[in-house]
Order: structure tokens, then sequence, then C-alpha cells
């Protein structure tokens, strides 16, 4: 058996936890932004081909104590690192994290991990130095109360990067953040699922491929492809096995809209990349089958008004990168306070680095969700209506407003139209 460490945006542990023993696999503890867990041999592989809130996923080489460098340097090289690299492998120490250590230089920690691989390298393989010539393999070092921790990087590439978006616009949500939304409002395929601000179309793409259960990384490589360990046999048995998998007899209502033509133009495209990746992942077991596509269409969030009684509303507003000033962006944020009033069977989850978001949406959040993500810290404001929100002095609750007949009765709203039925 290993153990595994996955990373995930700081807030999120629990709901990556969760999919982890969906896999199968035996947690072993958590710190912010990062889950350890026991699995075996095909969790190398499966788990980066299937966890969709996970950033990274590592192989724990060792876990020791290191209150001295020559302590970290001998515990580093008693790993069996002939084991899982090549020759020609060129070993990088991509990043070292340090918590309440004596050894708390960086820089001085990163040259001793890579001296004690090296070392050890040269001496099993008589050999003085490195060639360096092959493939990148990453190693991350964690300091913790004087406890060195040593991975082995079994993704490459940031597991957000699915392989589907070739142009994120401005400011783009991490795929990965996008499923932990979906997952933070316990979204279900059967409801209809709308983005009024889709951008390059991130949130229906994922939830796409959620509801019809697509691993989201049939589409790229990974990082364990080129170390000796990995079996390409055995890969393409599990990639075989999740493509069995992959529900074909549902139907979705998921949807996206953006003010920006040029958006929805991004979106359509990285969403047919997406649902192209899935049918060749069918084509592998002989399956025919046309994973629909998330609607796009152009339009001011203004103009829309709810086609179903019911349904989730689920967005990342502009914000920093994406607007001028604070000014025009409190402006937008009161405006959004339509939306509320247009969907009014619907439950809402925002987010957004605004801290002032909710003063000016005029309503108030049941829960607010702080989520970090790389250096950016943001705040996930979810709306469930008639659950009780947070208390301010007394107990409120947001009751749910008695529904129209006709969602559309204003001319002038579009509603976003979609299938009648399931």
């Amino acid at each position: 058996m290993n153990t595994l460490v996955a990373l995930c945006a700081v807030g999120a542990e629990k709901i990556l936890g969760n999919e982890i023993k969906h896999l199968g696999y035996k947690l072993a503890g958590n710190r912010p932004g990062r889950v350890t867990f026991i699995g075996d041999d095909d969790a190398l592989f499966r788990t980066n081909l299937c966890l969709r809130t996970a950033d990274r996923v590592y192989l724990q080489m060792a876990e020791y104590n290191a209150s001295n460098f020559d302590e970290l340097y001998d515990g580093c090289y008693e790993i069996p690192w002939q084991d899982f690299l090549k020759k020609d492998s060129r070993v990088v120490i991509d990043k070292v994290r340090v918590y309440k250590s004596r050894l708390n230089s960086e820089h001085s920690i990163q040259g001793m991990i890579q001296k004690a691989i090296y070392s050890k390298l040269g001496d099993v393989w008589h050999i003085r130095s490195m060639p360096e010539t092959g493939e990148q393999v990453d190693v991350r070092v964690y300091m913790d109360e004087d406890k060195a921790l040593i991975l082995l990087d079994l993704s490459g590439l940031p597991l957000h990067k699915r392989g589907y978006r070739t142009d994120g616009g401005i400011a783009p949500l991490r795929e990965t953040t996008a499923a932990i939304l979906l997952q933070e409002m316990m979204w279900r395929r059967k409801t209809p699922l709308h983005d009024p601000f889709c951008g390059s179309g991130t949130i229906p793409i994922e939830a796409t491929l959620y509801a019809f259960n697509i691993a989201p990384g049939f589409g790229r490589r990974f990082a364990l492809e080129n170390l000796p360990i990995f079996d390409a046999r055995r890969a393409e048995e599990l990639k075989r096995a999740e493509a069995e998998l992959i529900r074909t007899d549902v139907e979705v209502r998921i949807t996206g809209s953006d003010i920006d033509p040029a958006a929805v133009n991004r979106a359509k495209k990285n969403a047919e990349y997406a649902c192209v990746m899935a049918g060749r992942a069918l084509h592998m077991i002989d399956k025919s089958f046309h994973v629909p596509r998330p609607d796009f269409i152009q339009s001011d969030f203004a103009d829309l008004a709810a086609p179903y009684e019911s349904g989730l509303l689920l967005c990342n507003p502009p914000y920093g990168e994406r607007l001028l000033n604070e000014e025009e962006t409190r402006e937008l944020y009161k405006n959004m306070s339509s939306l509320w009033t247009e969907f009014p069977g619907w439950d809402l989850g925002i987010i957004t680095a605004a801290e002032f978001f909710e003063e000016s949406f005029e309503h108030k959040a049941n829960v607010i969700k702080a989520l970090k993500a790389g250096n950016l810290d943001t705040k996930f404001y979810e709306f469930k209506r008639g659950e009780t929100v947070r208390k301010d002095g007394e107990d409120r609750r947001v009751d749910r407003p008695q529904r129209r007949n006709n969602y559309s009765e204003n001319k002038n709203r579009r509603p976003h139209n979609g299938p009648e039925k399931f």
C-alpha cells in the first residue's frame, strides 16, 4: 500500500476527502490545503484521472524527524530513489513549505534535499553526476514542527488543467474550484443549472462532466507516466474501467450566458473539446454516445428570467482583474439582485474576492465559505431558498417567494431555454 497526499484549495479538504473515500481509499488525516490517504498501486494513476477537486497528487516518499540539516539529509538519502527515477531524470525541488521548524530557510532545505537525492543515485548507479537530459521530476518538501515530509509529484501540470480549455479569457475560474462549488451546493444532475457570467464556460462544463460521470483527467497526461513505476498496461485498463462508468442514461439542463459574445464563443469551444474528450473515452470501449454540450447564449444577466420553477444559479461574477474599479463592482453586485427576483425558486451560489459583496447584493447568505486557491482569497456565498440564514442578532429565515406561473411574462426578459422535461 502507498501513502499519498492530494492538494486542494484551503477550505475544501472535507470535500476532497469525501471524493477520495468515494474512490474506495482510506483517509489518513489532513492539514490546510492537503489530504493524506492510503491507496493501492492503482491509486497512483486512478486518483489523477478521477479526482475533480484535487490540485495535485503526490506519493509520500518519507516522513521523519529533522531538527538539523544532518537529519534532513540522512532521512532523504535513505529513500530508494533509484526505484522511482530514471538515470536521465532532472530532479527539481519545486517548493518547500515551512511551519514552526528550526530549519526555516527554504533555499537551504531545497539545496540539501537535492544533494541527498543526487548523492543517493550517484552512489547506487556509480556515476559522478546526473546527466539531467530526461523528463523533469518534481519533489516537494514540507517542514512541519521539525518533521520532514518528502513528496514525489505524480500529476505534473496542476490537475485543474483538464486539457479542454484552449482560452480562459481574463481571470478564469479554476476547474477544480468550479467542481468544489458544485459539491458545496450539493448539486444534483436532475437540477437545472445556469451560470449568468459563464466566461470560458468552466462551471457548466464541470457540471456536465460530473452529471455524466466523466472522469476529468481523460484529456491529459500525468507526470507518473514518465516514472519507471508507471504501468502503462494497467493504466489503460483503469481508463477503460472509468469509461464504462460514464452515464449515457441521463438528461440534464445545464446552461450558461455572458454579455460578451467572445466569452460565449470561448465557452462553446471549450465545451466542445471537453465533450469530444469524453467521446474518445467511450470509443475506447466501443460505445458511441454524443455527450450533450451545455447550452450557451449571449445575454446580459439583467435580461434573464427563470425558465423552470427551481434550479441553481452558480457563478463567478467579475471582480479585480475583470472589472475596472470598486465603484463599478459595487454597482454590478447591486444590480445582480435582479437574479434573486427573476429566479425566485432557485438557489444561488456566488464566489468572489470582494469583501463587500453581501452588502452590495442586499441579501444575506445562508452560509459563507472561505476558499483559498493559490494566492487568491475568496468567499463563497450560498443562498438557499427556505433555509435559515446566518444569525445576526436574531435567527432569520429566507422565505420561498410565491412561484409565478409564467417566468417570462415580462417580454423584455429573456428566458434561457432548455429541454422541457428530463
